[in-house]
């Protein structure tokens, strides 16, 4: 075998081991937060490191991740249509994991001087929910371990969260009580798991 094709074949090999190596699709099962870190390690390291550096507890972040991604790495929000037919788009920039949007992630990144995180990066993504959060009890008053009105304030954004935005939007009362009921069945279980 000549010397190129040798090299060929070995950079070959090196790029669909790369394109391999990250894991996009969710953990199988949702409802059982044991379950979901032992299916995927790196989300328990993740979570811990969230914990520690932000002390914002695992299964808030747990919670409000499933809300917002059901654990897709490259989730994103569903295209605009117009006549139902023609693609206008999506309906925001959220991407990832904690659906952050492009202005709140620029800012997170200059925040903490952390230029190359991404989205779809559960390390990143968790980190992310931490600052987030602990800017939220800052300036709102909200506690780290309240998923519900954390969930609240990391929808409608901190200044919406404060003007009270929510609270004409029963859909969203609705889903911050889920978010709230999911964290507490979370936390009971990782006292179980752990």
């Amino acid at each position: 075998m000549s010397r190129p094709l040798r090299a060929l074949m070995i950079l070959t090999l090196l790029v669909l081991a790369g394109c391999g190596s990250r894991d996009y699709t969710p953990p199988r099962e949702f409802d059982n937060a044991c379950s979901i870190l032992k299916d995927r390690r790196h989300y328990a390291r993740a979570f811990r490191a969230t914990e520690r550096k932000w002390n914002v507890p695992v299964h808030v972040q747990m919670a409000t991740i499933y809300q917002e991604s059901k654990f897709k790495a490259d989730a994103r929000t569903p295209f605009r249509w117009v006549i139902g037919v023609i693609p206008m788009g999506r309906q925001s920039s959220a991407f990832g994991y904690a659906q952050a949007l492009d202005a709140t992630w620029k800012e997170y990144q200059r925040a903490t001087g952390s230029p190359g995180a991404k989205r779809d990066d559960i390390r990143d993504a968790a980190d992310f929910m931490g600052w987030y959060m602990n800017t939220t009890r800052e300036r709102n008053g909200i506690a780290l371990d309240d998923a519900r009105n954390q969930y609240l304030a990391y929808h409608e954004g901190h200044t919406g969260y404060a003007r009270g935005s929510y609270r004409s939007k029963a859909w969203l009362m609705r889903i911050a009580g889920e978010v709230g009921a999911r964290s507490k069945t979370y936390e009971a279980q990782l006292r179980t798991c752990r």
